[in-house]
Protein backbone atom coordinates (compact mmCIF):
# COMPACT_ATOMS: atom_id res chain seq x y z
CA UNK A 1 0.00 0.00 0.00
CA UNK A 2 1.17 3.57 -0.74
CA UNK A 3 2.12 5.40 2.12
CA UNK A 4 1.76 9.45 1.39
CA UNK A 5 3.99 12.45 1.97
CA UNK A 6 3.54 15.76 1.88
CA UNK A 7 6.41 18.57 0.69
CA UNK A 8 5.32 22.41 2.28
CA UNK A 9 8.02 23.85 0.19
CA UNK A 10 7.55 22.46 -2.96
CA UNK A 11 4.94 25.08 -4.46
CA UNK A 12 2.44 22.24 -5.59
CA UNK A 13 -0.75 22.24 -3.53
CA UNK A 14 -1.33 19.07 -1.26
CA UNK A 15 -3.99 17.71 -3.36
CA UNK A 16 -1.86 17.35 -7.03
CA UNK A 17 1.26 15.68 -4.41
CA UNK A 18 -1.27 13.26 -3.44
CA UNK A 19 -2.57 12.65 -7.04
CA UNK A 20 1.25 12.33 -8.45
CA UNK A 21 2.57 10.14 -5.70
CA UNK A 22 -0.58 8.08 -6.84
CA UNK A 23 0.49 8.10 -10.75
CA UNK A 24 4.21 7.35 -9.99
CA UNK A 25 3.00 4.23 -8.42
CA UNK A 26 1.20 3.37 -10.52
CA UNK A 27 3.80 3.83 -13.13
CA UNK A 28 6.57 2.25 -11.07
CA UNK A 29 4.31 -1.01 -11.03
CA UNK A 30 3.92 -0.55 -7.29
CA UNK A 31 0.66 0.07 -7.46
CA UNK A 32 -1.09 -2.28 -9.52
CA UNK A 33 -5.18 -2.95 -10.47
CA UNK A 34 -6.87 -4.04 -7.55
CA UNK A 35 -4.81 -2.29 -5.19
CA UNK A 36 -6.90 -0.50 -2.56
CA UNK A 37 -6.15 3.15 -1.60
CA UNK A 38 -5.45 4.23 2.16
CA UNK A 39 -8.69 5.31 3.47
CA UNK A 40 -9.46 9.38 3.60
CA UNK A 41 -9.57 9.23 7.23
CA UNK A 42 -6.40 7.16 7.36
CA UNK A 43 -4.60 10.02 5.36
CA UNK A 44 -6.30 12.53 7.53
CA UNK A 45 -4.76 10.95 10.16
CA UNK A 46 -1.48 10.43 8.92
CA UNK A 47 -0.67 13.79 7.02
CA UNK A 48 -2.49 16.15 9.62
CA UNK A 49 -4.57 17.62 6.43
CA UNK A 50 -8.40 18.33 5.36
CA UNK A 51 -10.52 15.52 4.63
CA UNK A 52 -11.50 17.67 1.37
CA UNK A 53 -8.14 17.94 0.12
CA UNK A 54 -7.84 13.87 -0.01
CA UNK A 55 -11.38 13.58 -1.50
CA UNK A 56 -10.41 16.03 -3.85
CA UNK A 57 -7.26 14.37 -4.95
CA UNK A 58 -9.05 10.80 -4.75
CA UNK A 59 -12.08 12.40 -7.25
CA UNK A 60 -9.17 13.46 -9.64
CA UNK A 61 -7.79 10.34 -9.94
CA UNK A 62 -11.55 8.93 -10.31
CA UNK A 63 -11.95 11.49 -13.03
CA UNK A 64 -8.75 10.16 -14.91
CA UNK A 65 -10.24 6.68 -14.65
CA UNK A 66 -6.86 5.57 -12.48
CA UNK A 67 -9.11 4.52 -9.06
CA UNK A 68 -12.90 4.01 -8.62
CA UNK A 69 -14.54 4.64 -5.61
CA UNK A 70 -16.89 1.95 -3.96
CA UNK A 71 -19.02 3.72 -1.34
CA UNK A 72 -18.29 1.91 2.00
CA UNK A 73 -15.85 -0.47 1.02
CA UNK A 74 -12.74 1.98 -0.29
CA UNK A 75 -10.56 3.62 -3.54
CA UNK A 76 -9.29 0.63 -5.82
CA UNK A 77 -6.99 1.00 -8.65
CA UNK A 78 -8.37 0.63 -11.69
CA UNK A 79 -5.45 0.39 -14.26
CA UNK A 80 -2.03 1.44 -13.88
CA UNK A 81 0.10 3.21 -15.59
CA UNK A 82 3.56 0.83 -15.88
CA UNK A 83 4.46 -0.25 -19.47
CA UNK A 84 6.81 -2.30 -21.16
CA UNK A 85 9.95 0.22 -20.37
CA UNK A 86 9.49 -0.94 -16.70
CA UNK A 87 11.86 -3.67 -17.13
CA UNK A 88 14.53 -0.70 -17.75
CA UNK A 89 13.65 0.90 -14.56
CA UNK A 90 16.18 -1.81 -12.35
CA UNK A 91 19.75 -0.66 -14.48
CA UNK A 92 18.53 2.95 -14.92
CA UNK A 93 18.29 3.44 -10.85
CA UNK A 94 21.30 1.93 -10.43
CA UNK A 95 22.96 4.78 -12.60
CA UNK A 96 20.95 7.07 -10.58
CA UNK A 97 22.05 5.98 -7.61
CA UNK A 98 25.56 5.71 -8.43
CA UNK A 99 24.99 9.62 -10.02
CA UNK A 100 23.56 10.68 -6.83
CA UNK A 101 26.70 8.88 -4.93
CA UNK A 102 29.13 10.96 -6.73
CA UNK A 103 26.69 14.39 -5.98
CA UNK A 104 26.82 13.52 -2.36
CA UNK A 105 30.73 13.16 -2.93
CA UNK A 106 31.25 16.38 -4.53
CA UNK A 107 29.73 18.11 -1.73
CA UNK A 108 26.41 18.79 -3.20
CA UNK A 109 22.94 18.69 -0.57
CA UNK A 110 19.66 17.64 -1.51
CA UNK A 111 18.28 20.54 -2.52
CA UNK A 112 21.81 21.43 -4.90
CA UNK A 113 21.54 17.93 -6.30
CA UNK A 114 17.36 18.14 -6.95
CA UNK A 115 17.99 21.90 -8.71
CA UNK A 116 20.73 20.29 -10.85
CA UNK A 117 18.75 17.48 -11.82
CA UNK A 118 15.31 19.56 -12.72
CA UNK A 119 17.50 21.98 -14.75
CA UNK A 120 19.14 19.30 -16.57
CA UNK A 121 15.82 17.41 -17.12
CA UNK A 122 14.24 20.84 -18.50
CA UNK A 123 16.89 21.74 -21.11
CA UNK A 124 17.70 18.46 -21.88
CA UNK A 125 14.21 18.20 -22.73
CA UNK A 126 14.00 21.68 -24.76
CA UNK A 127 16.72 19.76 -26.54
CA UNK A 128 14.65 16.68 -27.61
CA UNK A 129 11.95 19.36 -29.24
CA UNK A 130 14.64 21.60 -31.01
Amino acid sequence: MIEFHLDAGSGVSPYMQLVRQVRHALRLDVLREGDQLPTVKDVVAQLAINPNTVLKAYRELEHEGLVAARPGVGTFVTRTLADASLAAHGPLRHDLRRWLAKARLAGLDDESIEALFMTTFRSGAQEDIA
